[in-house]
């Protein structure tokens, strides 16, 4: 028989926020903001449990909670209409392009029966009465009581800082003219809250709603529950033998179930008083039957020890309910549904119910505004705190709102998502300044994930001082076109310190630079140099921009500083009276004769090009070649000390970002120790950050500068596969100071990763406090741009010459790929 839904429909109407049922239900209604998965500890998890409960005791008789979680399948939409969308970042938005993930909404919906309000059944529900007329008109007083209690159960759960609960308001709750509210989106199971399309509701054949088939499984009876029920379960695909790894108890039936599906969670907490007494003429009835069947003897002792329990653990008897409505536009493809339900459910050791008489009842009662109108068939007596283990208590990845930061994906499907791992945590107080510390063994992806990490800074407005070994930045710095410093014997390094561009001026810092570096030059380690040699070099210096400023014509450089003392400042020193013991001009001539043109190293300091190193924003110090060599490398430290600390200094309100790779192992035996402790503890003051990366732990442990500068004052740790060292794991721990969370996250890493898709893991730790592993998953462009393979890297390389730029050269080169597959 058909009917229209308005005569049968439930809801009254809206007052101050509230739903009305037509039975005088009074339903406020919040959306709930969850912890994101796989980001709890057994430890969190016990506590996000206990203020559950906490919450569920404050409210009142008579009352229901409902806990709706909707997970719909959906499609990751790209932005292509950002203006300042590079190649790469648009090949990035391409390749995520309709990538499926599960989304999440949870709401939360309390709901007071008024007194006397008669007890719903599967024969006794508003779907098949004849007229539905309120049992008594609501007082004034009930429902300022009512909104009191659901304050309290808001502030303990809030307060608790695992949820975020945002009270929803009449224009959410009921649908405006474009937009769905969200009555009529569990009506018609709209994926969208846009765009309303009317359907019809069918009953006959199970559940139809429109072209959507439905069915629902329901946890009904308490026989069919899992003998144990907690907080968490351990989660296979992640734990090893060192490490269990947990997600909520109920995380299968939430976000471990990729279909769309409805979780309905209901509590109702009745007159405490009243069930006990009648549990105990039950437990009277079956005493006196207890002689004829075993069955009687097991359900008055069942009985028994729930009444002992409630009484003596002082317990909240309540009476409970869970079921999953799940759905798909084919009909071929419920049994699919059946089969996943069907694990999800085994995973929790529970078995499930497939309801097809009383579906439509229990379909009608999850209409927020319609708890109370649930079959109490269908429930089953329990208490509060094992109610509340069935709740589903996480949510998945969000993307932060900050400006800044990198692109990583979901782990369980790799949707993208924003992470701000420099600016946010600072604001929130998680981490006290930006420095990173990189681990990561050969192999595990580490440069990949610094390459797509200093990318994104990069198209950020960031400035980037790079020093490497082993060319893994060569692809992306010829990408943006910055400056790329290395040795070859064709191609030597080659620097200007003297060189001074319309940006930048000569101030004390870059004096005090060039002095340095005359000196190092000069002097060996073991030599000092005297205060009259210090102030010698200081007029040279003074005089020679002098006649720079005079001679437009004359190149800044080492040659011409050369040629100033040797023709004039030679002169000076001699009418001053200058003795040989006080500053020995010939001996300094001599020894610096080799950086002069025609010297040996002539090359080093008379550059001629890449000279504005104060502007340009993507610079990178190559030294593997240069690494071990005794007059190259001290100099080539002191440049990337002046050019960073410069940097640091003079661009005042833009992000800077040093990122020293291996090469910190070489710098720190050359001297540059010092320097690195006052990056970390300094630069944070300049809004830079300072990266390391490593990949060996023994480097850690024998470092003393890495173990107490970089360690102590990196409040933001990325590690990477660390699977080889598990069984010596706890050396890194305590090194890190990992917690127990942290250390099952760390060697939960590429555990259980697609293997339809090219991808590795990372674990991320701010401050300690919040701890995350995301996928490192980018497009095939990206993955050229990055690759540090040298087979790859010719072949970019080839392609690179054959079209004209590197950016030209890659895209020909992935069209290829895609064409040949």
């Amino acid at each position: 028989m058909e009917k229209v839904l308005q005569d049968i429909f439930p809801i009254m109407g809206i007052e101050h926020d509230c739903l009305l049922s037509k039975q005088g239900d009074v339903t406020l209604v919040f959306q709930a903001e969850l912890p994101e998965i796989f980001t709890l500890s057994n430890q969190e998890y016990e506590a996000f449990h206990q203020i559950w409960i906490k919450a569920i005791k404050v409210l009142p008789r008579f009352s229901v909670f409902h806990k709706q979680d909707w997970f719909l399948e959906t499609q990751y939409k790209p932005d292509f209409t950002q203006a300042d969308n590079s190649f790469l970042s648009h090949s990035s938005e391409r390749f995520f392009n309709e990538r499926p993930f599960l989304e999440h909404q949870c709401y939360i919906m309390l709901t007071k029966k008024p007194s006397g309000r008669k007890t719903s059944s599967s024969l006794f529900s508003n779907l098949i009465r004849s007229s539905i007329v309120p049992q008594e008109v609501l007082k004034p007083q009930m429902l300022q009581d009512f909104l009191d209690n659901a304050g309290q159960f808001k502030r303990i759960l809030e307060d608790s800082g695992f949820v975020k609960l945002k009270r929803l308001t009449e224009q959410e709750l009921v649908s405006q003219q474009s937009k769905m509210g969200l009555v009529e989106r569990y009506c018609y199971l709209s994926t969208q809250t846009s765009s309303p399309l009317y359907k019809d509701i069918h009953f006959e054949e199970g559940i139809q709603v429109g072209d959507q088939h439905c069915q629902v499984y329901t946890l009904a009876e308490a026989e069919d529950l899992p003998a144990l029920c907690g907080s968490r379960i351990n989660y296979d695909r992640y734990s090893t033998d060192k490490t269990k790894f947990s997600v909520g108890f109920a995380s299968t039936l939430g976000q471990l179930l990729p279909c769309n599906h409805i979780y309905n969670q209901y509590i109702f907490i009745e007159d405490s008083q009243k069930t006990i007494q009648k549990l105990e003429s039950k437990r009277l009835r079956l005493q006196s039957l207890s002689a004829y069947s075993r069955e009687n003897m097991l359900a008055r002792d069942a009985t028994n020890a729930f009444l002992n329990e409630a009484i003596s653990e002082q317990r909240l008897p309540v009476k409970a309910h869970f079921n999953l409505l799940v759905w798909t536009d084919s009909k071929s493809k419920l049994k699919d549904l059946k089969n996943m339900v069907s694990s999800a459910l085994a995973q929790m050791d529970a078995v499930a119910k497939q309801e097809t008489v009383g579906a439509p009842q229990i379909f009608w009662a999850g209409m927020p505004g319609n708890e109370a109108d649930f079959p109490s068939n269908d429930t089953f007596d329990t208490f509060a705190e094992q109610a509340a283990c069935f709740l589903n208590l996480e949510t998945g990845y969000r993307s932060s709102l900050s400006p800044v930061g990198i692109r990583l994906g979901d782990r369980l499907t790799g949707k993208p998502v924003h992470v701000d791992i420099s600016d946010e945590p600072v604001k929130q107080g998680i981490c006290t300044n930006r420095n990173k510390f990189i681990l990561g063994p050969s192999g595990s992806g580490k440069s990949f994930f610094t390459n797509h990490m200093v990318r994104s800074y990069y198209e950020q407005g960031t400035h980037i001082v790079l020093v490497d070994v082993g060319h893994s930045y060569k692809g992306l710095c010829d990408m943006v076109k910055g400056y790329y410093f290395t040795y070859d014997e064709k191609n030597p390094i080659r620097f200007n310190p003297f060189f001074i561009g319309e940006e930048d001026k000569l101030d004390t810092e870059k004096k005090e630079s060039i002095k340095t570096l005359l000196l190092a030059l000069w002097k060996k380690d073991n030599e000092t140099f005297n205060r009259s040699e210090y102030v010698a070099l200081s007029n040279a210096l003074q005089l020679y921009y002098e006649k720079l400023e005079n001679t437009p014509t004359l190149f800044a450089c080492f040659n011409s500083f050369y040629e100033f003392l040797r023709d004039e400042f030679v002169i000076i020193l001699s009418n001053d009276k200058v003795k040989e013991k006080d500053f020995d001009v010939d001996n300094f001539l001599y020894v610096l004769r080799p950086y002069y043109q025609g010297g040996e190293f002539d090359y080093l300091l008379n550059a001629t090009e890449n000279l504005h190193m104060l502007t340009e924003r993507f610079i990178v110090f190559e030294l593997d070649n240069i690494k071990d060599h005794p007059i190259l490398f001290p100099v080539v430290t002191i440049i990337i000390m002046e050019v960073f600390i410069s940097k640091m200094r003079k661009l005042k309100g833009i992000r800077k970002m040093i990122l020293i790779e291996e090469a910190w192992k070489a710098i720190a035996r050359e001297g540059m120790a010092e320097y690195i402790k006052y990056l970390f503890k300094t630069v944070r003051k300049f809004y830079g950050e300072a990266i390391v990366v490593t990949q060996e732990v023994e480097d850690i442990i024998s470092s003393p500068v890495v173990k107490q500068a970089i360690i102590n004052n990196s409040d933001c740790k990325i590690l990477l596969d660390q699977s080889k060292y598990q069984n010596k794991f706890d050396q890194i721990q305590e090194l890190l100071g990992l917690t127990e969370k942290e250390k099952a996250l760390v060697l939960s890493v590429n555990k259980a990763n697609d293997p339809t898709r090219k991808y590795k893991e990372v674990f991320i730790s701010l401050g300690g406090m919040v701890s995350k592993v995301y996928r490192t998953e980018v497009s095939p462009e990206e993955y050229f741009a990055y690759t540090t393979e040298e087979t790859e890297k010719m072949k970019v390389l080839q392609y690179a010459r054959k079209y004209g730029s590197i950016q030209k050269g890659i895209a020909a080169l992935v069209n290829d790929i895609k064409t040949k597959a």
